[in-house]
């Protein structure tokens, strides 16, 4: 029952995130400019707007950032489609 529950949570939280990376995405290609990822977590509640790289001030962080969350919306459709794997020992 627990790997059960583990990997319905798993999956909700992971299209809860692909749903997220999608929206960052377009909005980025879009408006020429994306929020950049705080791995930081104190950080990250301190800071509310985050840095912000613009495809013409900053390309290269601004392609970093892109190539980041499309990274992560391959890892929220991979864990959709497959699960997560748990090991067993």
């Amino acid at each position: 029952m627990r790997f059960f529950l583990c990997e319905i949570v798993a999956r909700i939280v992971a299209i809860y995130l692909f749903v997220d990376c999608v929206q960052k995405l377009r909005d980025g290609y879009a408006e020429r400019k994306i929020r950049s990822f705080n791995h930081d977590f104190l950080v990250s509640l301190l800071d509310w707007t985050g840095q912000v790289f613009e495809r013409d001030n900053a390309p290269a962080r601004y392609w970093m950032e892109m190539g980041h969350q499309a990274m992560c919306l391959l890892g929220c459709v991979f864990v959709t489609i497959f699960g997560w794997w748990t090991p067993t020992g």
